[in-house]
């Protein structure tokens, strides 16, 4: 049993509201049902920035030059990171970190295969949390660069978003990079359609939460009892993930007793989304310089080349 796992499953669900952290969203079934939602036709966040990074990787490898190690956290199935590596001159190491062993298994397979020639260092670990990078990471290179994608930097609230910034800054060095996406704020209709969409996997893949509960942890939960509930939240900026109880109900938790009345939900995520000048703020106020900021022509998504400030 993970240990981790239980101990948040009983904290936020002995909270009020109830919430679970987004990060047990993904086992091995669901990071494969993450990957179906990128190819949902309401889901624009993944085929807008692979448009987009497509157009600018020539221009990112000639900032940030030649002889470089990337650290990709939250790597999923790496397809983001090969078009990056594809225009970079020179990649020394590649870490991709996964909280998930399967699917960093699968990605760090891809890699090496396609690119026999860089180490390959796989990570198993929360992001969020305390890992050990290899010992040779950044050593005999000419810089580092931390690539984080996906805007899965919108998972996180304003102090945690700070914090986790503040971490990374300090993994860098001066002159070393950060390239990150942040999904934009938009027409709140394309939003909640992409959160939920018509084939219901983002349903199932919210749902499988409490598949996992049922499957790993002593418990009489029946996962039928709840669904899939997203939504803006106008006032926070951001997409609300929810798993409503559908009637009362009474559950037993690893010996714990919980107790939902019909409509009340578990809040399992959050998907912020921010003004091109919001996001720069955030990311200068944890010690980054803007080199470079990419937007599509739809105004959907942008991408920010950053440098660590002297």
């Amino acid at each position: 049993m993970n240990q981790a796992f239980k101990s948040d499953v009983l904290f936020g669900l002995n909270s009020s509201p109830k919430s679970l952290p987004c990060k047990w969203l993904y086992d091995s079934r669901g990071s494969a049902l993450f990957e179906a939602i990128c190819d949902t036709p309401e889901y624009y966040v993944t085929r807008t920035e692979l448009s987009l990074l497509r157009s600018v990787v020539d221009k990112v490898a000639s900032l940030v030059g030649p002889n470089i190690d990337v650290l990709e956290p939250g790597a999923g199935a790496g397809i983001k990171i090969q078009l990056l590596l594809d225009a970079l001159q020179s990649p020394r190491t590649v870490v991709p970190i996964e909280i998930s062993p399967t699917a960093l298994e699968q990605t760090a397979r891809t890699l090496k295969k396609k690119y026999p020639e860089l180490n390959i260092e796989p990570v198993v670990a929360d992001f969020t949390s305390e890992f050990e990078l290899p010992a040779h990471f950044g050593r005999d290179v000419e810089k580092k660069m931390i690539f984080f994608p996906g805007s899965t930097i919108s998972n996180f609230g304003p102090e945690e978003r700070r914090q986790l910034l503040s971490n990374w800054h300090d993994l860098l060095q001066p002159g070393d990079f950060l390239f990150i996406g942040a999904d934009l704020i938009k027409d709140r209709r394309v939003l909640e359609r992409a959160y939920n969409d018509k084939s219901g996997i983002t349903a199932q893949f919210n749902l499988n939460l409490l598949e996992r509960i049922a499957r790993e942890l002593q418990t009489n939960l029946d996962p039928s009892t709840f669904r899939h509930r997203a939504f803006f939240n106008e006032a926070q900026k951001r997409i609300e993930m929810h798993l409503e109880s559908r009637q009362d109900q009474s559950l037993e938790i690893e010996g714990q007793d919980f107790s939902f009345s019909e409509g009340e939900s578990i809040h399992t995520e959050n998907s912020y989304k921010f003004s091109v000048t919001g996001f720069q703020e955030t990311t200068v106020a944890a010690g980054f310089c803007p080199v470079e900021t990419f937007v599509d022509e739809n105004q959907l998504f942008s991408l920010h080349l950053m440098t660590v400030q002297d």
